[in-house]
């Protein structure tokens, strides 16, 4: 971790908070010891231009420390969706793909949206929602997704180690609805108490245009909502849930994971 205290809350006893860098590889010497399983829930969009390849060498240098220290699975999360219509989503698949070749078994679980509180999808929705009384509608808003609670996210990445099915394969999971990204605005409306916005279609903006409204409109980082927003036009769906069925997780609604983010940010702010 590069800034420990992000992590304060989890200073309690059983728990040991250290820092490491994934694109410095001596940094990363001794985290592995003594260690069974390894979480991977690292990106690099954030940094700019340059992230696919940065997501590479971090992804190269962890497996192999953790394949050099003994540790007998990797568990990471990356995205639903064709890899080839974004450098986001490829980086994501190819960071998988790493991991695998270079370190121990690796389970690789596979999602479209997370809806959760403070996460970078549900503030983009509330923030849209909240500050515009009118939209423009790029096309992407019709792509269809499947939206997942970050509970049961966690949930799934929690139970992985217990899941001896789950090993060294790819997991996709997904809430049970699926929906295009203008009807979960309308649903975050209802949500929030307020009318479905009107949507003005605008069918060939850009996806640079749309990063840019995007960033005038909502905290997203620009950096981060160019990429985000190039993957908006490919389906981001479950297409083989077989990976999931061991776990025997019934996801939330996505309106119960709305609910739930909103009641979070509220008690957050009382």
């Amino acid at each position: 971790m590069r800034d420990p205290a992000r992590a304060r809350h989890l200073d309690r006893p059983g728990c040991e908070i250290v820092r490491g860098d994934i694109t410095d590889a001596a940094s990363l010497e001794g985290l592995g010891e003594g260690i069974d399983v390894a979480y991977f829930l690292v990106h690099a969009m954030a940094g700019g231009s340059g992230f696919a390849a940065r997501e590479r060498d971090g992804a190269r240098n962890f497996a192999r420390m953790a394949a050099r220290e003994g540790i007998e699975r990797v568990i990471y999360l990356g995205g639903l969706g064709d890899q080839s219509v974004s450098e986001h989503l490829q980086s994501r698949h190819e960071t998988a793909l790493t991991l695998a070749a270079e370190g121990p078994p690796l389970t690789y679980f596979r999602a479209a949206m997370v809806v959760g509180a403070g996460s970078e999808s549900y503030n983009t929705l509330r923030h849209l929602v909240k500050r515009l009384p009118v939209m423009i509608a790029p096309s992407w808003l019709r792509t269809a997704t499947q939206p997942i609670a970050v509970d049961d996210v966690i949930e799934y990445l929690r139970r992985a180690p217990e899941v001896p099915e789950s090993r060294g394969r790819e997991v996709q999971i997904g809430g049970p609805n699926v929906l295009s990204y203008g009807a979960m605005l309308d649903r975050m409306a209802l949500a929030m108490g307020l009318r479905p916005r009107p949507k003005l279609p605008v069918p060939f903006i850009t996806p640079w245009l749309s990063a840019l409204w995007l960033g005038l409109v909502t905290p997203v980082d620009t950096n981060v909502a160019r990429p985000l927003v190039e993957g908006l036009s490919t389906e981001t769906i479950v297409t083989d849930p077989s990976g999931a069925v061991p776990f025997a997780l019934t996801p939330l609604s996505f309106d119960e994971a709305l609910r739930r983010a909103l009641r979070e940010e509220e008690g957050a702010t009382t």
